[in-house]
């Protein structure tokens, strides 16, 4: 039986809220609104690089906590109904991860994370363009959008289209982006150590 919402939510209580199915979530103005199942292509793609940051990150130490599917509290003015995003993968500073292991709530990324991927699907637009401008106002220093199946429309990853991660680096609190394909080893802000290249990331879908 479906849980009914009585209420507009704010990002704990939708946190605790349950409508009784397996479906998955996301906040909207205080309402929780569902959003699609990824594919199996989908979901091997971000599996494997999220493992891989994770890695990553272990062999070196780093300060970071990749996880999947977490939700994202969004920034609201005073007044205006709550708002979140379940990001394919969060980047948490591993302070804000030890600290969230001591407390009994979800979960989450309840403060400005330091970096979100995104897996491109049907959706694309939505990665490109409103999570994009959310994520930029929200000052999380970099995005990454991965689209292993050049979904994108040209003008965001040319012509002719062909699988594209799109690095988008906040600078002055606008997002400049670098692309990468195939053999391109892929720069990133966060670590500038990560020996890893587009195809490497695209692969786990074939």
């Amino acid at each position: 039986m479906i849980q009914a919402v009585p209420k507009l939510l704010t990002f704990d209580e939708f946190l605790n809220w349950d409508d009784g199915t397996d479906r998955t979530f996301e906040l909207i103005d205080g309402v929780p609104m569902p959003i699609s199942a990824p594919n199996a292509n989908h979901e091997d793609v971000a599996d494997n690089l999220c493992y891989l940051l994770y890695e990553h990150c272990l062999s070196l130490n780093l300060p970071y906590v990749p996880k999947r599917l977490k939700q994202v509290r969004l920034n609201a003015e005073p007044g205006e109904k709550e708002k979140s995003r379940k990001a394919d993968i969060v980047v948490f500073a591993k302070s804000e991860w030890q600290r969230m292991k001591a407390s009994p709530s979800p979960a989450a990324a309840y403060t400005t994370p330091p970096m979100i991927i995104e897996i491109v699907s049907t959706n694309w637009r939505d990665d490109y363009g409103i999570k994009l401008v959310e994520y930029e106002a929200l000052g999380v220093p970099e995005y990454w959008v991965v689209d292993y199946a050049a979904l994108g429309a040209i003008r965001y990853i040319g012509n002719p289209k062909q699988p594209t991660l799109s690095v988008y680096q906040l600078v002055d609190g606008e997002y400049q982006v670098r692309q990468f394909r195939g053999s391109d080893r892929i720069e990133s802000p966060t670590f500038p150590a990560l020996n890893l290249t587009a195809e490497q990331v695209f692969q786990a879908q074939k």
